[in-house]
């Protein structure tokens, strides 16, 4: 085990961030952690990294506690608001870093591996948004750590640029690391993680892999057109959501689509182009999270 967290509890100001939450993170495995705004998703990290320390609770890194330097000298990390020395040239800030490891990745492989060999004499504080995602993810690997952990690796890149990284990381893995990594981006989580872990209002509401958290809950996409608001559609019982599209398209994440179709029929609600799919990873995630905030249904306007 390189990571745990045994029945962890943590607050701010009296709110809970975390509360009772156990995780293992095995060695060689791609750990995506997902979760909405203030599930709790960074403070976890900031735990396993010995930023913070837990109200309650037992944190482990490496066997240790992660607040020891010695925890944390086989550990790369990307916190998800982190900025580089404005001031220093892309390859200086990586010779910097590499000086605290013993057997570093050579600089020249590094800047080529990851897209900087270009910009290597340019300032850090002359850098786009996404290089200086890029760098900050290269930096994290600079020391061939055993667990990397990446809090939103890829805000900020275009297309190109992430699928490169998602590549670096990909064989980081094939090499035998292991992956923690958080992001907003499902299909990311998909590309990267062989396991997920869904947390939501402090707790871990699943875990597993892809298919499994996706059959966690059973879950259907109902897609038809119809004049009638959207709005309509939230109070349906076996509904977990509704979005709304170009075209007149509504959507209900249905758990029961059997029951939606039947219910649109009976009520004789005018609708066209019906469509039943089975749930993305994203949907079944939104189902999650749906399912233990309370019975609210969002509404979600979407450019088609």
């Amino acid at each position: 085990m390189l990571a745990a967290a045994r029945g962890v509890t943590k607050s701010y100001a009296g709110k809970p961030a975390l509360s009772g939450v156990s995780l293992d993170i095995r060695a060689g495995e791609a750990l995506g952690l997902l979760g909405p705004n203030g599930a709790g998703k960074s403070t976890l990290l900031n735990l396993l990294c010995g930023i913070r320390t837990p109200d309650a609770g037992t944190v482990e890194l490496f066997g240790r506690n992660p607040r020891e330097p010695a925890a944390r000298r086989q550990l790369g990390t990307t916190p998800q608001a982190t900025s580089v020395p404005p001031t220093l040239r892309v390859r200086e800030t990586v010779d910097f870093v590499a000086a605290h490891y013993e057997h570093p990745v050579p600089r020249t492989r590094l800047l080529r591996e990851f897209g900087l060999t270009h910009i290597a004499d340019k300032q850090c504080g002359g850098l786009s948004g996404g290089q200086q995602r890029r760098l900050l993810v290269a930096l994290a690997l600079v020391g061939r750590p055993r667990l990397v952990i990446l809090d939103e690796p890829t805000t900020g890149l275009d297309v190109e640029a992430r699928e490169n990284l998602w590549e670096r990381l990909g064989q980081y893995r094939r090499d035998g690391g292991t992956l923690l990594v958080t992001s907003h981006y499902l299909e990311e989580i998909q590309a990267l993680s062989g396991r997920v872990a869904v947390l939501n209002n402090g707790e871990v509401v699943a875990d597993g892999t892809v298919d499994q958290v996706r059959s966690r809950v059973s879950v259907s996409r109902v897609s038809f057109r119809t004049h009638l608001p959207p709005s309509l559609f939230e109070s349906l019982p076996e509904s977990a959501g509704v979005t709304a599209g170009g075209d007149n398209v509504v959507t209900v994440l249905s758990r029961d689509s059997d029951a939606t179709v039947r219910r649109l029929v009976r009520d004789n609600i005018p609708f066209s182009g019906l469509e039943v799919h089975t749930a993305s990873l994203e949907e079944a995630f939104l189902s999650l999270t749906h399912l233990s905030a309370g019975p609210e249904t969002r509404v979600r306007e979407e450019k088609l």
